[in-house]
């Protein structure tokens, strides 16, 4: 699966209370939008992990997205 970034995207991930917020701007909406949809024509189990040394703001929960059957 090929994961693109549009320039200058900026993506958070914060739990509070017990909740995952995903801040991001435009070019970070857009990534995501175009990863998700990458995602979607994979097989079940494949997956998206997010950290803070691959994408992720600095301090972000990390995040993983997984494709169900």
């Amino acid at each position: 699966m090929t994961i693109n970034w549009v320039d200058g995207f900026e993506i958070r991930v914060s739990v509070e209370h017990g909740e995952a917020v995903i801040s991001a701007n435009k070019e970070g909406l857009l990534s995501l939008a175009q990863q998700l949809t990458a995602l979607a024509e994979e097989t079940a189990g494949s997956h998206i992990h997010y950290d803070e040394y691959n994408s992720l703001e600095e301090r972000s929960a990390e995040l993983t997205i997984e494709k169900l059957e």
